[in-house]
């Protein structure tokens, strides 16, 4: 046998991978996402300037085929969530890594409220509890669209699946203590609001 096939990367690689500034903001995007190698990172990168260098060269051109590819762009982008209905080519170019990281499964499953942390959703994900419609997915980088988000849950012969797992009544009761303490705030801040009202009505007002 030969030697096999040079596989070619998916992402691009940072130009200057010791920058102070995105050396922060990949901490924090790795602790926020629950990320485990900057691999991801660039992997997220890499889709966002793949699709902004598509929307400049389409703004550039006004050709038939260049409506056809400009359609196909926004519908695609469209279906992940990343655009809205009535948005163009110059929102695009707008959409930010964050905006990437969302739509990866590993976050839509920790936003559907079935997991405690984003570190448990990928756990979740890699250990094969997980699935989107009857679609076992393993890969936490998985982009959701909008239509999947709906399908989103744990497969039936996961012991997740159950309500009465301790994990699941865990985050249920982390999630009410959540719930009330919102509205507690909530009525502390109305509560304040009506104090500082009644202060001000009571001041005397100077004559002229």
């Amino acid at each position: 046998m030969g030697d096999p096939k040079k596989l070619k990367k998916k992402y691009w690689t940072p130009r200057h991978p010791w920058s102070a500034v995105a050396i922060e903001q990949e901490k924090t995007l790795k602790h926020e996402y629950g990320l485990v190698k900057k691999k991801e990172i660039m992997i997220a990168n890499s889709f966002l300037k793949k699709y902004k260098n598509i929307a400049k060269a389409l703004i550039a051109t006004k050709t038939v085929q260049a409506e056809k590819e400009t359609a196909q762009v926004l519908h695609k982008l469209q279906s992940l969530g990343l655009l809205s209905a009535d948005s163009g080519l110059d929102q695009i170019l707008a959409l930010q890594s964050r905006d990437i990281l969302n739509r990866r499964l590993q976050s839509v499953l920790h936003r559907k409220g079935l997991s405690r942390t984003m570190k448990q959703a990928r756990q979740f994900i890699v250990h094969r509890h997980v699935q989107v419609g009857s679609k076992e997915i393993t890969s936490p980088s998985y982009l959701v669209t909008l239509e999947e988000e709906m399908v989103v849950n744990f497969k039936g012969r996961s012991p997740m699946v159950s309500e009465d797992h301790p994990e699941r009544v865990v985050i249920k009761k982390e999630a009410n203590e959540t719930s009330e303490l919102k509205e507690i705030k909530k009525k502390a801040d109305v509560k304040t609001q009506l104090e500082e009202e009644a202060v001000e009505l009571e001041e005397p007002q100077d004559e002229e």
